[in-house]
């Protein structure tokens, strides 16, 4: 199956979840400071393991920087 996750194509496995998603890109799902967009919709992180993505979803992974004065 074919997904855009952060603007790059992907195939991913039949069956892929967006906590699959998060894990591909080494990150930990229960990590703090993740979020992510399913077809510009926020995905609740409780909701990450049994969302189920289908063939061309837009996945968007965003991670907190901490940083400033």
């Amino acid at each position: 199956m074919r997904v855009v996750v952060n603007g790059e194509d992907r195939a991913l496995q039949a069956g892929a979840t967006v906590a699959d998603v998060v894990r591909s890109l080494d990150l930990e799902p229960e990590a703090r400071g993740v979020a992510v967009a399913l077809d510009g919709e926020v995905v609740i992180r409780g909701e990450w393991s049994s969302t189920v993505l289908c063939e061309g979803a837009r996945v968007e992974v965003l991670g907190a920087i901490g940083g400033g004065r």
